[in-house]
């Protein structure tokens, strides 16, 4: 296997205040942004690699869309964003049966982790707090992966052995489609929300006892409820990838009964950047979701989680992750605090990482 540095990027800690001239804001926020883990709960440009081999490795623009859809991130722009970590989702099409998404899941595992072995010299395999910390140190990214729909592996019980040497850390129980690990939240599902059965209740708790992340994104609200209430009491819950209804009414959106139930958890809810689900076409729409969390269960159960690449419609001004530092400014004026700030960019997630693996 090839092992090579990705393409050139700029390294702005070099110089900050420049980066700070091309996004209009103030050397402040750009040198809080890069003092700072940065962690980004949902990216899904997997998915365009094994569409059309959108080639992660390769240094990209925003694409034919415009920075619509796709094309808002890779490796060698995550590196120069600064983001320390990151989850790289992977999902499997539903329309599969249950043998069949099991075997393709297990090839795009090892595929999305050779390509991060590919690119061993700026980025690193992650499945612990420990691990973290010593791709920090050495100045990688830390990689890490989960699954988009649980019915990736649902065949049954044992087929989680699938997810071996704990190389994924999370996983979302469904996606776009209802299944038998429960209901999604969408309003185009075939019947509607009943809860969960017994297999799923049996899954989260196999999910908890291999210390993996169980994720409420997606999921309908009555479902929501049966996941916390079977969970393991002692484990963090997450919500990668969502906006809340207390700024944006959405039946994508948790409302503030659902964040009470991630903060009494220990867990934490990272907020998309689709502009439908935010109610708004620029950055500040992102921190109001984020401001509304804060405000309802406080600074410590608030994340990002960008769903970049996974067809979202970003806020104009956020169209990839090299414009992450406006998130930065735009908190400062409002009043956040450094030590909020830095919680929510990525502190926060890596408490809940401690608390699952350490």
């Amino acid at each position: 296997m090839r092992v090579m540095p990705l393409p050139a990027y700029r390294d702005h800690r070099q110089n900050p205040a420049a980066w700070a001239r091309e996004l209009g804001i103030s050397r402040e926020a750009i040198e809080l942004y890069l003092a700072s883990d940065v962690i980004d709960l949902h990216v899904e440009s997997f998915l365009w690699t094994r569409i059309f081999g959108y080639d992660l490795e390769a240094r990209h623009g925003l694409g034919a869309f415009g920075g619509w859809f796709y094309s808002q991130v890779d490796f060698p722009r995550m590196r120069e964003a600064a983001v320390s970590g990151a989850m790289w989702s992977i999902t499997t099409s539903p329309l599969r049966s249950a043998r069949g998404r099991a075997r393709a899941f297990e090839r795009n595992l090892a595929a999305l982790r050779a390509v991060i072995a590919n690119a061993s010299a700026d980025m690193v395999l992650v499945r612990t707090r420990a691990e973290y910390t010593a791709a920090r140190a050495q100045g990688r990214h830390a990689a890490m992966i989960a699954v988009q729909g649980g019915n990736a592996v649902d065949h049954d019980l044992a087929t989680l052995e699938l997810l071996k040497d704990d190389a994924v850390l999370r996983v979302t129980l469904v996606h776009l489609s209802s299944s038998k690990l429960g209901h999604t939240s969408s309003p185009l599902r075939a019947s509607a929300d009943a809860g969960l059965g017994s297999f799923a209740k049996e899954y989260i708790e196999a999910l908890n006892a291999r210390r993996i992340f169980v994720d409420l994104a997606h999921i309908g609200r009555r479902c929501f409820f049966d996941a916390v209430a079977v969970h393991d009491k002692s484990l963090p819950i997450l919500c990668t990838h969502t906006g809340v209804c207390g700024v944006t009414p959405h039946w994508r959106n948790l409302d503030d009964e659902q964040l009470r139930a991630i903060a009494a958890s220990g867990g934490t809810a990272g907020v998309i950047f689709n502009r439908p689900y935010l109610g708004g076409h620029t950055a500040a729409r992102v921190v109001d979701h984020l401001e509304h969390i804060v405000r309802t269960v406080g600074e410590d159960h608030a994340s990002l989680g960008s769903d970049f690449d996974g067809l979202i419609i970003p806020p104009r001004d956020l169209r990839s992750c090299l414009e992450l530092p406006r998130l930065v400014e735009l908190m400062l004026q409002r009043g956040f605090s450094t030590d909020s700030i830095q919680k929510i960019l990525g502190g926060n997630f890596l408490r809940t990482l401690s608390a699952l693996r350490g």
